[in-house]
């Protein structure tokens, strides 16, 4: 993986992750959703351990039933509540 991409393929990762989980499902699960697709790959990919196609992230979003661009926003973070 390019370094250079890293904090992008963690922060798709984490948002992979966060959407799995909110709609109940294992990565077996995902992956099933997927077609061709195997746990492993979807674990590669909320952990940033691997590259991966535009397609491959489209077909996530897919079995996700959320939008593409909803895997590849950055997550604001919440400022403290004296701010």
């Amino acid at each position: 993986m390019v370094n250079k991409f890293k904090d992008t393929y963690k922060r798709i990762g984490s948002n992979v992750k966060e959407y799995r989980t909110k709609v109940n499902l294992t990565q077996s699960q995902l992956a099933e959703k997927c077609g061709k697709m195997d746990r492993s790959k979807i674990s590669d990919i909320e952990n940033a351990k691997e590259d991966f196609m535009f397609s491959t992230l489209l077909e996530i979003a897919e079995g996700l039933g959320v939008d593409v661009e909803k895997l590849t926003k950055k997550v604001k973070k919440a400022k403290p509540a004296n701010e």
